[in-house]
């Protein structure tokens, strides 16, 4: 299922995951309306981690006009390299787009207990994202009546995608 995204504004940020007992992170791209690009899990967190995530998902989604992240210098490093560091924007609760993004995410990893393997994280990420994104319906946005009608219209495209 190709899906276009808008090209404004990426959030990029990392979080701590542990597989059996090892830390790892998890790296996510959200757009400026809160759908999740990209998901990437790595051992590291630093340049080259952060540089395969950012050509992973430029490959995948394009280039973005503006890239928020946090203050880490690893996401600088990894602009330099591509040529993107005029497009990069740090600061102070910039990147609260993508922080809130894993907040889901965190409250399903709990009632997981833990994952045991990389490749059942990156599964899991991605199916939830997917959900996520199918789900996101902007609530704020909408009257009540408009807000159903469009709930009622993405569960039944979803039992129509499980079904076949």
């Amino acid at each position: 299922m190709a899906q276009s995204h808008s090209n404004w504004q990426w959030h990029l940020d990392e979080v701590f995951v542990k597989i059996n007992g090892e830390r790892h992170y998890l790296w996510r791209a959200v757009d400026h309306e809160g759908e999740v690009l990209e998901s990437y899990v790595s051992k590291r967190r630093d340049r080259k981690a952060a540089l395969k995530f950012i050509r992973k998902s430029m490959k995948r989604s394009g280039q973005p006009r503006i890239i928020m992240t946090d203050k880490l210098r690893s996401y600088r490093a990894a602009m330099v390299i591509i040529g993107n560091s005029d497009r990069q924007e740090t600061g102070r609760w910039v990147n609260n787009r993508a922080e809130n993004s894993h907040l889901p995410f965190r409250r399903r990893e709990r009632a997981m207990l833990r994952f045991r393997r990389t490749a059942t994280l990156q599964k899991f990420v991605s199916v939830h994202a997917s959900i996520q994104n199918h789900f996101n319906q902007e609530r704020h946005l909408y009257s009540r009546t408009n807000f159903k009608l469009n709930r009622t219209a993405a569960l039944a495209e979803w039992r129509q995608l499980l079904s076949a």
